[in-house]
């Protein structure tokens, strides 16, 4: 478990594939395109569009258009100042516009004839600090002479909420780009490090295996699953695991031959196939790969695939977090693990809770007919302990037995 260790605080959170920044982005879009859509239906038109005035140029942002009259690309732009839509702002154009062959300050616009645009409503998307971010616009090839104010009063209406919508989806890339750049300090200036925790085996009173965590010394001060997770929410989430258990490798000739290290991986990085390049120095008969329960696993036939040549090789699979939810049963079952690593949760007060006792229980009677091998995680008492034996389990690993650190002399 990356959080490695029994104190609660630092149990990792359940890993989602889709964060809220992603929700709100694409709930942004959508309304959007709603919005687009419902004000071109409504006054008539051919086209709406969504423009960004940026470096002098006005780009498409949002497009809806007539399915038979594809004009506009999102993306596409042309020089600002021979835009409507500059012209609408500053003053030089009306907002609404019945026929802009018949009026005097459209004619000199090249869109004006070679589109051609006969009806036009325009309106600025002021911010909140009264900066214009672009415009919102609708057009018809043909004149409308029904276009009125009513009409001017609704658009405005509607730029409004988009601008609303707009500052926020500003708001959150601005976050996006802060969030990618803390990340990349830490990978570039390597601001973490590796502590190990024991893994004891309780039958032969020995160091069976050393879990390789990880501890960042970036700001902000937080547990290392909160710097995992902030890493997914921009794409780094692999380049991070990769670049911790790179760290954590260096220490396996620190460590005594017949004891292993144990490292952290997610799905997704097993799945990029790098694991293998990283291990390749490496004997992989005293390396084992921890897989979370919390992590979700779509391709289980890709990951089996993933690992099958390094475990024929020798690498140990274990499943982290067992019996703390559905998933880890699951990731039991179709990945075939060396290890299982019983959950904190179970462990907690085992001694004197009958329902833990018989979970665990089940779990070594499991391993006991698929040769696999139970480890209980978050061992705190002795009393904790001496349960585990009792029903069967042969490994441990808890503050009691010892704490995440530097490696032993």
């Amino acid at each position: 478990m990356e959080a490695g260790a029994s104190n609660a605080t630092e149990h990792p959170l359940v890993d989602i594939s889709l964060g809220l920044d992603e929700l709100a982005e694409a709930s942004t879009e959508h309304a959007l395109h709603e919005v687009l859509h419902a004000i071109r239906t409504h006054l008539g038109m051919e086209v709406a569009f969504i423009s960004e005035f940026e470096a002098e140029r006005r780009i498409f942002r949002f497009v809806d258009e007539e399915p038979a009259v594809p004009l506009l690309e999102v993306g596409g732009s042309g020089p600002l100042d021979e835009s409507y839509c500059q012209r609408v702002v500053d003053g030089r154009l009306p907002e609404v516009i019945r026929d802009a062959r018949q009026e005097p300050a459209a004619l000199d616009l090249a869109a004006t004839w070679e589109v051609p645009i006969g009806a036009h409503v325009s309106v600025p998307i002021r911010l909140r600090d009264g900066s214009v971010y672009g415009t919102m616009c609708c057009f018809a090839r043909q004149p409308n002479a029904t276009l009125n104010e009513r009409d001017l009063v609704m658009m405005r209406v509607f730029a409004d909420f988009v601008a609303r919508q707009l500052e926020g989806q500003r708001k959150r890339k601005q976050r996006q780009k802060a969030t990618e750049a803390r990340i990349r300090h830490v990978l570039d200036h390597r601001r973490f490090h590796i502590v190990f925790q024991p893994m004891y085996d309780l039958a032969d009173q020995h160091i069976a295996g050393y879990e390789a965590l990880s501890r960042f010394v970036a700001e902000p001060i937080r547990s290392p699953d909160k710097w995992f997770e902030e890493a997914a929410t921009v794409g780094l989430r692999e380049e991070l695991e990769l670049a911790a258990i790179e760290m954590a490798l260096e220490a396996l000739p620190e460590i005594p031959d017949l004891v292993y290290l144990s490292l952290n991986a997610s799905p997704a990085t097993i799945l990029t196939g790098r694991l293998a390049g990283l291990f390749r120095p490496y004997p992989l008969d005293r390396l084992m790969l921890e897989v979370t329960e919390h992590d979700v696993i779509d391709d289980y036939a890709g990951l089996f695939e993933a690992l099958v040549e390094m475990r024929r090789q020798g690498l140990r699979l274990a499943i982290d977090d067992a019996g703390a939810g559905y998933a880890s049963f699951r990731h039991i079952l179709r990945l075939a693990p060396d290890v299982i690593k019983l959950d904190r949760s179970l462990t907690h007060g085992i001694d004197t809770r009958r329902d833990s006792r018989a979970l665990a229980a089940a779990l070594v009677g499991f391993t006991a007919e698929t040769g696999s091998r139970l480890l209980a995680e978050g061992v705190e008492t002795q009393a904790e302990l001496e349960a585990l034996r009792d029903i069967g389990v042969r490994k441990a690993q808890g503050y009691l037995l010892g704490r995440p650190g530097p490696l032993p002399a």
